[in-house]
């Protein structure tokens, strides 16, 4: 569990990120928690760098209802990785991905290791205006590798390195920056709007039977009524690993049950209510994914 110091550190440093970015509700994960903040303002170019490392930070329908949603977080890792996620959605972001995140509906972001972020406040009239078409994808996994991502990143880090743009070259920058995303995020919304039903079909077969020790690919497929082949095409088209995203799913369950657990309640007992046979390995994978073990996840809930 993290110590008194590390918590008031987290604290701190939360309280920057609120007065910044909107307001977050968050954990440090352990006690190698690190967190730094800057923020640059160029009239229209509003975003700031952020230095984390085993943290978690979540909006709540509380923290938006709280909050301005008149934003998207456009977020483009510098280094590290990070996971983000929002409604049925999780990217896992690598050095040079860039995401969308909706402020105006709740979200999670994970920071097991240390990760280096710009995030670009983005009015929601903007992004509205150049993607005529659909929903705007969010938590979706924009590769760096992409010829326009990359530009979009040069481009940004050249307005940082220029703070005396006036109001109209900041508002061009800006908005270059989206129509550089642009084609992407409309591939990326197709992509999305064609498959949605069956991938919620999946999320929600998953959910059903997520207690089963029979819930594996080829189960999950077969009930789906497609091939293997495909479920796993599906789930990497998202940043994800089928398998992985089932291990997730139940330790955030495990930690949804731990933080209302009593504390005679035995911890084998919780992992293997939601599939976790082992209790070693249900320990190890679940510090893997919040930095502490169950034991001292549920004293810090209580």
């Amino acid at each position: 569990m993290a110590g008194p110091d590390n918590n008031e550190r987290f604290d701190r440093w939360l309280e920057r990120i609120n007065r910044a970015c909107g307001r977050f509700a968050g954990q440090s994960l352990d006690e190698g928690f690190r967190g730094s903040i800057e923020e640059h303002h160029a009239n229209a170019m509003k975003l700031s760098v952020v230095d984390i490392a085993h943290a978690r930070l979540f909006r709540t329908q509380q923290e938006v209802n709280g909050g301005n949603d008149a934003w998207f977080y456009t977020v483009f890792q510098l280094e590290g990785n990070a996971v983000m996620e929002q409604g049925d959605s999780q990217a896992i972001l690598h050095r040079g991905d860039v995401t969308l995140i909706d402020a105006s509906r709740p979200s999670s972001f994970i920071y097991s290791q240390r990760a280096r972020q710009i995030s670009l406040l983005v009015p929601r009239h903007l992004l509205e205006q150049n993607l005529r078409c659909g929903d705007i994808p969010c938590a979706q996994r924009l590769g760096g590798e992409l010829p326009v991502v990359q530009l979009s990143q040069r481009l940004l880090h050249e307005s940082i390195k220029n703070p005396d743009l006036n109001a109209c070259e900041s508002e061009a920058a800006l908005e270059a920056i989206i129509c550089l995303l642009r084609p992407v995020l409309q591939v990326r919304n197709i992509v999305v709007s064609k498959k949605e039903k069956q991938l919620s079909r999946v999320m929600t077969l998953i959910d059903n039977h997520i207690q089963s020790e029979t819930l594996r690919p080829e189960w999950i497929a077969g009930e789906a009524g497609m091939s293997v082949r495909s479920l796993y095409r599906m789930f990497a088209d998202r940043g994800l690993v089928v398998a992985q995203y089932i291990k997730n799913r139940r330790l955030d369950l495990c930690a949804q049950a731990l933080r209302t657990a009593c504390a005679t309640e035995k911890l084998a007992g919780i992992g293997y209510s939601w599939g976790f046979t082992d209790h070693s390995h249900f320990s190890t994978a679940f510090k893997q994914r919040f930095g502490v073990s169950p034991g001292e996840y549920r004293k810090r809930w209580q």
